[in-house]
């Protein structure tokens, strides 16, 4: 625990970074109908880490993440690149073209999975990576 900061901060930080999280995901599904998507929802969970680096150290923050940030960006990359493929080796389409399935799950009803869907999650990782590099990379150079 980082003696530098306020017990208030940290305080709030153990409730806030939650919500922020939920609240990306939140941001990232609702992204094709109304305002929202991969690249803010991604800004808003890196915003989520960056307040716990505030509040705390930068060992905690990567252990709160999982994984390095490096990986998270590189995985984006690939599915970003993955979905876009889709259309290519399936149907002969242009890159990028859009793909849907409907799958029913026994006692949840019918899901819509779609090529822009996973698209938007390999944005969405792509920005906490990025973002993430930068704020840890920053706080490494201030130790």
């Amino acid at each position: 625990m980082s003696t530098d900061s306020s017990l208030i901060l940290q305080t709030a930080t153990r409730f806030l970074v939650p919500l922020l999280l939920l609240f990306s995901v939140f941001l990232l599904l609702r992204g094709h109908n109304e305002p929202g998507g991969g690249f803010i929802a991604g800004l808003v969970a890196s915003s989520a880490f960056a307040l716990h680096l505030f509040a705390f150290d930068a060992g905690s923050t990567r252990k709160l993440m999982g994984v390095e940030s490096q990986l998270i960006m590189g995985m984006g990359l690939l599915l970003a690149l993955a979905s876009g493929m889709v259309g290519m080796l399936l149907h002969g389409q242009p890159f990028l073209s859009s793909q849907w399935w409907s799958l029913t799950l026994p006692g949840i009803g019918d899901l819509d999975l779609s090529t822009p869907l996973l698209f938007d999650i390999g944005v969405y990782l792509v920005v906490i990576g990025v973002v993430s590099t930068i704020v840890l990379s920053l706080a490494k150079a201030e130790e």
